[in-house]
C-alpha cells in the first residue's frame, strides 16, 4: 500500500533512493504513461498508443515497453537500453501533491512535492541523496523537481490535447498480432492509435488551428512512433 509523505529535509534528511532499473523496483510493466510535452523524446524509441480509461470516456498516452503483461524490454543489467527514459518512470517514488495555503485572503492549492515511502526504491545509504548533508536539495532532487514541474505544468495542454482528439474522432481501436523468431505469438490490443482517415478530412481551418496550438506536431509524432514497433519486435526477438 502505497505511503505519501509531504517531503521535507528534516524528517527525510538521510533518506537515499535506490536508482537500478528492474523487476524488483517496479519496473516490470508493458507500458508506461506517457505526457504530450514528452512526445518529441519518446517518439524516437518507443511506439506511442492511447488507452481508454474504463471508468470514463477520457484517454490518456502510453509508451508501449513490452507485449506481455510485467515486461520491460528496456532494462537489462539494472540499466535502462535508451536515451530517454518516460518522466513518469523517472520521477519515482516522487509525486506531485498539493498543500492549501492562504495568499491575500484567499486559500489556494500548491503544487508540492510528496514521496512514496513504500517503495522499495526508498532506503537510507543505497543510492542517490535526496537531500545534501546541510540541508539543501541535492543534484538528483532538483532533475525529479524539474520532472515533476514539467508533468504539471503541462496538466491543462494534456487535458486540451485529449479533449481535441475526442472532438475531432482522431483516435480509433488498434490491435496487431506479431509474431516472434520462434513462432509464439503476440497480440496488441486495448489500444487506440490516431485514425489517420479522419485526420486527412479535417479542414484546412481546423488543421491550420491544430498547427498554430502544436497539436499537430504531437499527433503526427505519435504516427511516427510506430515504426518502433519494429525495435521492440527485435529487443523481444534477442
Amino acid at each position: 500500500m502505497s505511503k505519501h509523505e509531504l517531503l521535507n529535509n528534516q524528517d527525510h534528511k538521510a533518506l537515499t533512493i535506490n536508482l537500478d532499473m528492474s523487476n524488483e523496483m517496479g519496473n516490470n510493466t508493458m507500458h508506461a504513461l506517457a505526457f504530450p510535452f514528452e512526445f518529441k523524446e519518446l517518439q524516437a524509441h518507443y511506439p506511442i498508443f492511447f488507452r481508454k480509461e474504463a471508468s470514463s470516456d477520457n484517454y490518456s498516452a502510453v509508451a508501449l515497453l513490452g507485449f506481455e503483461k510485467g515486461e520491460n524490454l528496456f532494462i537489462k543489467n539494472n540499466n535502462w537500453q535508451v536515451s530517454y527514459i518516460p518522466a513518469v518512470i523517472e520521477r519515482d517514488p516522487f509525486l506531485i501533491g498539493y498543500q492549501q495555503t492562504e495568499e491575500s485572503g484567499a486559500l489556494i492549492k500548491k503544487p508540492v512535492i510528496h514521496i512514496d515511502m513504500s517503495s522499495p526504491r526508498v532506503n537510507k545509504g543505497e543510492g542517490q541523496p535526496v537531500f545534501l548533508p546541510h540541508g539543501g536539495n541535492s543534484e538528483y532532487l532538483n532533475r525529479v523537481s524539474d520532472v515533476l514541474n514539467d508533468i504539471e505544468g503541462n496538466s491543462k495542454s494534456t487535458k486540451v490535447f485529449f479533449d481535441m482528439l475526442k472532438q475531432y474522432a482522431l483516435l480509433e481501436p488498434f490491435n496487431l498480432d506479431i509474431e516472434l523468431n520462434d513462432g509464439n505469438l503476440n497480440r496488441l490490443s486495448g489500444y487506440y492509435t490516431i485514425n489517420q482517415e479522419n485526420l486527412y478530412a479535417l479542414d484546412s481551418e481546423i488543421v491550420g488551428e491544430l498547427n498554430r496550438s502544436g497539436f499537430l506536431m504531437l499527433i503526427y509524432m505519435t504516427i511516427a512512433s510506430l515504426a518502433n514497433i519494429s525495435k521492440l519486435v527485435s529487443l523481444k526477438n534477442a
